[in-house]
């Protein structure tokens, strides 16, 4: 099959060669003679079929001929200069960035431009004398980088980076660093004249390296634990922080004194290296959003009508927040509707998948009510708001108490749990060492009691989770799968139910299968079929023509759509109807079988004769059938769809026995259907794909959100998974199980540590230099057994 040289995509519809070179459309076209006019053909040297197929709307951008909406989008605009950041979700490769940051060579008005790969974003800076932010737009789509501008981008980006931890991070290395070189000579060596006189300096030096340490590197230690012990709550910040407090307090005690050197150099490595897994454990994907709503999807202006006093209306492009009730709004093709409204003028055709789930466009007529969040899929409409975008039914879902805070169940993570035994079981050894002190040798109960809290000090527990979850978080990235954050994974252990979305998530996006049931056409009906299909822009109409394009084309005498009905069209004396059962027969056609009214189907009759159907069928995913059967071994599973019951046989046998299916299901009954799953003691994940299963992912325990792109929306989840690794879902929740057994095999790694430290702690035998070795070595030990656990335990296994 020839494929396009700009883009790659097979030349199907069309074939245009051009300076020896095949090209799918005459946007692919034009972008090769953009790049080859200005000495940029060095971007096919770089990938092959490097570039995106543009598609341009005429009306798509007319929203930034308003100066108010591009004021929002612009982050500088002074004088003549204006810097502008836009999201381009089909950047993909080196090629990408290489034009992208060459676009003052395409437009000299472009003086920067600057592409961040992880995040698909460039930032330009241009002249905005001589170029508007409209025909900087224009450019990008017309080279295949149309970027993606939503409700969202009306708002000011408020970025959260939170750098406050790599510098508490900074300050504790640095500290570390010196006070380990401090120390090491009293280490080796106690009496010399030289440690005589400078030892004093020393200590003091290691002091006030220490105080940063505790009181701004460890700060956040002392508040968790205070906030935990005020809620009755024994985290395990509880005994790091009783640790930290007295590794200083004994230490400056012993430099107070001169009865020692004191624990400065345990203290600062201890805030490292918990710090240090701290931010390995916090680790995230800065190019994904896990908190989109209703704003990511919807537009971030609309074309508004605006009555003249000659009773004639001008269109205007208007903020969608400015829209109220009463408004008169114009809708194009494949423009979506982001009000609640109802029909004046227009022929409706409304594809409301994204939003209830339900896959087949709904036809309109005049007077209906259009809800908020369905695409058009005709000609033009003509609306009067009825609800503005804030109130609309769709975005009253984001009024749920479940949006507003955190509702999901308690999730107490293993390092909690593991800290209450362990705080309290430290402490009674100390009391108890130091009772038995106080009867054999009063003077050294001091000692013992805070070398115990010393020693004991759960660094080693507290590094097993952050480095063995960030490490799975690592190798989940790897296989396309993004998670929120680290514990994640350790909800993702505890599931035993599994509640999927079928549209989008079961099926694969925009694939049907097509079968044909009745009388063969011939030759002739094929070709006037497929002539009649290739002029509708019916969805199905155009799913259909795909399959039958390979037909030949032929002049039409006469054609007519009815939306909503089907298609009519003669050649000369044969004539052909397209569309529903009741559309395409006659009353004398009664004795055709019935037909199921939940099935989808594109019926056909010519000359009056019933001829048969076009059955659509959705086409499920590859291998989905063995993936829900190793699923079902271990795990509860739910079907929760919005679409109708016209597969439910068809699900029934491809799913596992057992599997349990509910259709017509709305946004609200899928939230509260998953709510009545945890009041009965059930842990769920849920996997959605839009925002019908918005509320119902934010309600799991772990909501995942199935993408074809993960740069475009994803609603509010816990995680994204690439749709094409929907298949690898048992190795990772077999993973995450695996994860735990790490950590679990990890604290009693970090048990035989303080096993050997209590024994120098209870008999009086610590010295600063063993807790110099001891403390070091078992989280080092840590790091180090816990990243080749996961590499081999759990890599292979993800490596299926």
């Amino acid at each position: 099959m020839t494929s396009c040289f700009h883009c790659g995509d097979p030349c199907d519809e069309e074939l245009i060669v051009h300076h020896d070179k095949n090209f799918c459309c005459y946007g692919c076209k034009t972008v090769f003679d953009i790049l080859n006019d200005n000495d940029l053909n060095y971007y096919y040297d770089l990938e092959k079929t490097p570039g995106n197929s543009p598609k341009i709307s005429e009306t798509k951008f007319e929203f930034l001929d308003n100066p108010n909406i591009v004021g929002k989008l612009l982050e500088f605009d002074e004088g003549n200069t204006q810097i502008v950041s836009f999201l381009i979700p089909s950047i993909h490769c080196s090629s990408c960035i290489w034009v992208l940051e060459n676009l003052n060579k395409l437009q000299p008005a472009v003086s920067n431009s600057q592409v961040n790969f992880p995040e698909k974003t460039v930032r330009i800076t241009f002249n905005s004398e001589t170029l508007t932010v409209k025909q900087l737009v224009l450019l990008l789509a017309q080279i295949g980088y149309e970027p993606y501008i939503s409700l969202e981008d009306a708002k000011p980006k408020e970025r959260s980076h939170n750098k406050k931890l790599i510098f508490k991070l900074g300050v504790a290395g640095f500290a570390f660093g010196n006070v380990m070189f401090l120390s090491f000579p009293e280490y080796f060596q106690e009496t010399e004249f030289w440690l005589d006189s400078f030892k004093h300096l020393f200590r003091w030096l290691m002091f006030s390296f220490s105080l940063p340490v505790v009181f701004y590197s460890g700060q956040d230690y002392f508040i968790s634990a205070y906030k935990g012990l005020r809620s009755k709550i024994l985290n395990i910040d509880v005994p790091i922080a009783l640790g930290i407090s007295v590794l200083f307090i004994r230490s400056t005690i012993d430099i107070v004194f001169d009865l020692g050197s004191g624990f400065f150099d345990s203290l600062t490595g201890l805030v490292f290296f918990l710090l240090l897994g701290k931010f390995f454990q916090q680790k995230t994907y800065a190019y994904l959003s896990f908190e989109r709503d209703y704003k990511s999807y919807f537009p971030m202006a609309v074309t508004q009508l605006l009555k003249k006093e000659d009773g004639t209306y001008s269109e205007i492009q208007s903020e969608v927040h400015h829209i109220k009730k009463g408004d008169r709004l114009l809708i194009r093709n494949n423009e979506l509707i982001s009000v609640d409204a109802v029909l004046l003028k227009g022929e409706a055709l409304i594809d409301y998948s994204f939003v209830t789930g339900e896959a087949n466009p709904v036809s309109k007529a005049s007077g209906d009510t259009l809800y908020a969040g369905g695409k058009q899929q005709g000609g033009v409409l003509e609306i009067e708001v009825l609800k503005p975008v804030s109130q609309s039914y769709l975005t009253q879902l984001w009024s749920n108490d479940i949006f507003s805070k955190n509702n999901k169940s308690p999730f107490q993570s293993i390092t909690d749990r593991i800290s209450k035994r362990f705080t309290v079981g430290v402490l009674s050894i100390a009391f108890l060492a130091t009772l038995v002190w106080l009867i054999y040798d009063a003077s050294h109960a001091f000692n013992v009691f805070t070398a115990v809290l010393i020693v004991a000090c759960p660094c080693a527990i507290a590094l097993a989770a952050p480095f063995t979850l960030g490490n799975i978080l690592r190798l989940f990235g790897k296989k396309k799968c993004y998670l929120k954050e680290a514990s994640v994974i350790e909800q993702m252990a505890k599931i035993d139910t599994l509640v999927f979305d079928k549209t989008g998530t079961l099926t694969a996006a925009a694939k049907n299968i097509i079968r044909y049931e009745g009388v063969d056409l011939s030759e002739e009906e094929e070709e006037l079929l497929a002539t009649s299909l290739r002029t509708s822009n019916h969805p199905l109409s155009r799913a259909l023509y795909k399959e039958l394009q390979k037909n030949n084309i032929c002049t039409l005498d006469e054609y007519e759509e009815i939306l909503g009905k089907g298609i009519t069209a003669r050649i000369a004396k044969s004539e052909i109807k397209i569309g529903s059962h009741q559309f395409v027969t006659n009353e004398s056609d009664i004795v055709v079988s019935e037909t199921n009214p939940n099935r989808t189907g594109v019926h056909i009759s010519t000359n009056n004769t019933y001829k048969g159907c076009y059955i659509f069928q959705n086409q499920y995913r590859e291998g989905i059938a063995e993936t829900m059967q190793t699923l079902a071994n271990k795990y509860e599973l739910i079907v929760l769809s919005g679409d109708n019951e016209g597969e439910r046989e068809y699900l029934s046998e491809l799913l596992p026995k057992g599997t349990k299916l509910y259709f017509n299901q709305k946004p609200e009954d899928k939230l509260q259907f998953i709510d009545n799953l945890q009041r009965k003691g059930k842990s769920v994940l849920m996997m959605g794909d839009g925002l019908n299963d918005a509320g119902a992912l934010k309600q799991s325990n772990v909501g995942i959100a199935l993408s074809e792109n993960t740069n475009v929306f994803t609603p509010a989840c816990d995680g994204i998974l690439d749709a094409r690794v929907f298949n690898d879902i048992p190795n990772f929740l077999s993973a995450s199980k695996r994860g735990i057994q790490i950590i679990q095999w990890s604290f009693l790694f970090s048990l035989f540590y303080n096993i050997i430290g209590l024994s120098f702690a209870v008999t009086g035998h610590l010295k600063p230099v063993i807790a110099a070795i001891l403390m070091p070595l078992s989280s080092i030990s840590i790091v180090i057994f816990t990243t080749l656990l996961v590499r081999f335990y759990v890599g292979t296994l993800l490596k299926r």
